[in-house]
This record gives structure tokens, sequence and C-alpha cells, in this order.
């Protein structure tokens, strides 16, 4: 049978009596400049992601499919300091889709691009080509 030591069991970082309420030392205090640290700048165009055309919807749960609308693409670049549209070739279409401007102000203070297609709806959801001559 081996031997039981005499020395007293020294416990680190570990609870003498389980049922005690754990307690620990307060870290660092917070450096008050942290939220105040630039953020990396909003790029000033991305690319489109442009769906692939096909003939058939394609099966299997890998792929994801939408239904080709007739309407413009745009990145809608969305900062605190406003709210940018820009179309594929790049040029700020902004003056051009004022309600789209104003639903992505409305998103609240936040910083983000959404990559989508405009299009039209008339009053019961059917698709309307827009008039591409005014642009």
């Amino acid at each position: 049978m081996a031997k039981r030591s005499t020395r007293k069991l020294q416990t680190i970082g570990l609870l003498a009596d389980p049922e005690a309420p754990l307690r620990s030392r307060p870290g660092k205090s917070r450096n008050r400049d942290q939220p105040r640290l630039p953020f990396d700048p909003m790029p000033q165009r991305i690319e489109p992601a442009l769906a692939l055309l096909a003939r058939k919807v394609p099966k299997g749960d890998q792929w994801a499919f939408e239904i080709k609308w007739d309407g413009y693409r745009l990145a809608v670049h969305v900062e605190p300091s406003g709210v940018r549209i820009i179309n594929r070739g790049g040029h700020g279409w902004t003056p051009f889709f004022p309600a789209i401007a104003k639903a992505a102000k409305d998103l609240g203070p936040t910083t983000m691009i959404l990559d989508g297609e405009a299009v039209v709806l008339d009053d019961k959801g059917l698709h309307r080509t827009l008039p591409r001559h005014i642009f």
C-alpha cells in the first residue's frame, strides 16, 4: 500500500470550497481611446455578384438561383456620412433612386454595402420594365 503524504494540498486557481461563489480579479482597466479607433475605410466600389445564365434550374442543395428581372444592378453603400448608389459601371446613381437611398438610410447608423437588382413592380406585384432611355 502507498504511503500517504503529510503535506497540505495546495490549490492553484481552484476553489477549496466547491460551494463558494466564483470570484475573479478585475482585468486591466479599459483603454478609453479604444472606442475611437478608426475602422478600415469602405471600398470606393465593389464588383457586383452577377448570376450565371442557365437554361435549366440547377439541382442540388449547393445551388441558389434567382429569377432574371429586367432591372439595374446596384451597389448601395451605407455609411454614417450618407448613402451612395453605384451602378455596374461605377457611376453614381443616387439621384435616380431616392426611395432606395431613403430606405437604406432608414436602416439606422450602420456601415454596409448592399448588392442587388433594382426592379419596378406595379401595384399588383407584376414586373414592369424600367425605362432605359432616361439614363
